[in-house]
C-alpha cells in the first residue's frame, strides 16, 4: 500500500508537471506530421501514374496510328500531359481540392484559395481516409496532377491523324478548366455533388473514363471523319509498341488505382488485387467473344480487353472483392468488344482509337456495376445497412451528370479551338501524314 501511494503520488507531481505542456499544446496543437511510409508509397504511385502517360499511352496509341502520324501522336500526349500539369499547379488543383470560396458553388467547384500553390509549403499535410494518417500535401498534388495529365491525353485516341497541334492545346485548356476541374471537385472534393451524395469511385471511373470517353466521342464528331475513312485501310502499323505500352499501362495502373488508397493499407491491397483479377479476366473475356464471333483470339484483342479491365475495375478497385471483380472485367469486355466491333461500324462515327468505345463503354459499366460489387453479400466491403437499390441509383445519377457536363463542355471547347486554330489539319498535311506536316520529323527513316 505504502509503496503505491508513493507511486500515486509521483504521478501526480509529473501531472502537475506537465500541465504547462498540455495547456501550450491544447491552445496551439502541432501539426500533423506526414507518415513517412504513405508518403513513399503515394510518390512511388505517383510516379507508376506518370509512366502509364509517358511511355505507356503513348506507345499504346502511337503503335495503332498509321505510321505517319506515329511521332504526331506521342508528342500529342507527351505535350498535353505536360501543359495539363502546368495549369494544374496553376489553378487547377485550388478549383478541385481548396477551400470552397465561392458562395453557392460548394457542389460543382471549390475556389481560388490555393491559386499558385498559396499557403503551401513542404511540412503542410492532408489527411486520409483513416483518421490520424497524413500524407504531404505537395505529394497529393503531384498524384492528382499525373490524373489531370492522362485523363485529358486519353481524349486524344478518337482525334489523332486530324487534329491540330496548336488546336489540341487550345481544347485542352477550356476542357480541364471546364469539364476536368469540376468534375473531379464534384467526385473526391469536400462538399463535391457526388461526394456528398456517396456515389462510389475508387479511382476515378467518372472523373477519368467516362469523362474522357464521352468528350472523344463528341470531339471525333465534331471534328469530323479521317480522309478516307472507312473505305480505306488504316490498320495499326505496329501492334508490338501497341502490346509494349499494354504492359506498361497495367503497370502503371497499380498505382492509379492502390495509389488512390491514399495510404500502404488494406484497402490498397485489395485494390491490388483486383487491378491483377479483373484485368486478366477482361483480357481473356475479350479473345474468346472474338472466337465465339468466329474470328481468331488476336493480340489487338488481348490489348483492347486488359484496357477494358482496367477501365472497368477503376471505380470499383477498393469497392469490390476479388471475384466481383473477374465477373466486372468479363462484362466489361463483352460490352465494350460489341461497341467497337458492331456499333462503331453501325453507326459509321470515326473514334480513330476506340477511346468512346472503351474508356467511355468501360467507365460507365465499371461505375455502375459498382453499385453491385460492393455488396457484401457479393464480397464486397460494404457494410450491413448497404441498399443496392440505393447505391446504383445513385451511380446512375453520377454517370449521367457526367455524361451531360462532358458532352456539353467538350462541345464548347470544341467550338472555341475550332474557331481560334481551324481545329482540323489541312487534307494535304493529313495526306501526307502529321509527322511531317505538323512537326517536321519522321518516326521511321
Amino acid at each position: 500500500m505504502r509503496n503505491a501511494l508513493k507511486l500515486a503520488g509521483a504521478a501526480g507531481l509529473s501531472l502537475f508537471a506537465a500541465m504547462p505542456a498540455w495547456a501550450q499544446e491544447a491552445a496551439a496543437p502541432a501539426d500533423p506530421v506526414a507518415i513517412p511510409g504513405n508518403n513513399a508509397w503515394m510518390m512511388t504511385s505517383t510516379l507508376l501514374v506518370l509512366m502509364m502517360i509517358i511511355p505507356g499511352l503513348a506507345l499504346f496509341y502511337g503503335g495503332l496510328t498509321r505510321s505517319k502520324n506515329m511521332l504526331s501522336t506521342m508528342t500529342q500526349i507527351g505535350a498535353v500531359a505536360c501543359f495539363a500539369m502546368l495549369i494544374w499547379v496553376i489553378y487547377g488543383y485550388s478549383l478541385a481540392f481548396s477551400d470552397n470560396t465561392i458562395p453557392g458553388a460548394e457542389p460543382f467547384i471549390s475556389g481560388f484559395s490555393k491559386v499558385f500553390l498559396a499557403g503551401i509549403g513542404q511540412d503542410t499535410t492532408i489527411g486520409t481516409f483513416t483518421d490520424g494518417v497524413v500524407i504531404s500535401e505537395f505529394v497529393f498534388i503531384s498524384f492528382q496532377m499525373t490524373f489531370a495529365a492522362i485523363t485529358i491525353a486519353l481524349v486524344l485516341g478518337s482525334v489523332v491523324e486530324r487534329f491540330k497541334f496548336s488546336a489540341m492545346m487550345v481544347f485542352a485548356l477550356v476542357w480541364l478548366t471546364i469539364v476536368y476541374f469540376p468534375v473531379a471537385h464534384m467526385v473526391w472534393g469536400a462538399g463535391g455533388l457526388f461526394f456528398e451524395k456517396g456515389a462510389l469511385d475508387f479511382a476515378g471511373g467518372t472523373v477519368v473514363h467516362i469523362n474522357a470517353g464521352v468528350s472523344a466521342l463528341v470531339a471525333a464528331l465534331m471534328l469530323g471523319k479521317r480522309k478516307g475513312y472507312p473505305n480505306e485501310p488504316m490498320p495499326p502499323h505496329s501492334l508490338t509498341l501497341t502490346m509494349v505500352g499494354t504492359g506498361l499501362l497495367w503497370v502503371g495502373w497499380f498505382g492509379f488505382n492502390a495509389g488512390s488508397a491514399l495510404e500502404a493499407n488494406g484497402s490498397a491491397g485489395l485494390a491490388m488485387i483486383n487491378t491483377f483479377v479483373a484485368t486478366a479476366s477482361a483480357g481473356l473475356f475479350w479473345m474468346l467473344i472474338e472466337r465465339v464471333m468466329g474470328h481468331k483470339g488476336s493480340a489487338l484483342g488481348w490489348c483492347s480487353g486488359i484496357i477494358a479491365g482496367l477501365v472497368a475495375v477503376t471505380p470499383a478497385a477498393g469497392n469490390s472483392g476479388p471475384f466481383g471483380a473477374i465477373v466486372l472485367g468479363a462484362v466489361a469486355s463483352i460490352i465494350c468488344y460489341f461497341f467497337v466491333a458492331k456499333v462503331k461500324p453501325a453507326l459509321g462515327y470515326d473514334d480513330s482509337l476506340d477511346a468512346f468505345g472503351i474508356h467511355g463503354i468501360g467507365g460507365i459499366v465499371g461505375a455502375i456495376g459498382t453499385g453491385i460489387v460492393y455488396s457484401p453479400a457479393l464480397g464486397g466491403p460494404g457494410g450491413d445497412d448497404f441498399e443496392m437499390g440505393a447505391q446504383l441509383l445513385t451511380q446512375i445519377y453520377a454517370v449521367g451528370t457526367t455524361i451531360v457536363i462532358a458532352a456539353v463542355g467538350t462541345f464548347i471547347a470544341m467550338i472555341i479551338a475550332k474557331a481560334l486554330t481551324g481545329g482540323r489539319v489541312s487534307e494535304e498535311v493529313e495526306h501526307e501524314g502529321l509527322d511531317i506536316g505538323e512537326h517536321g520529323e519522321r518516326a521511321y527513316n
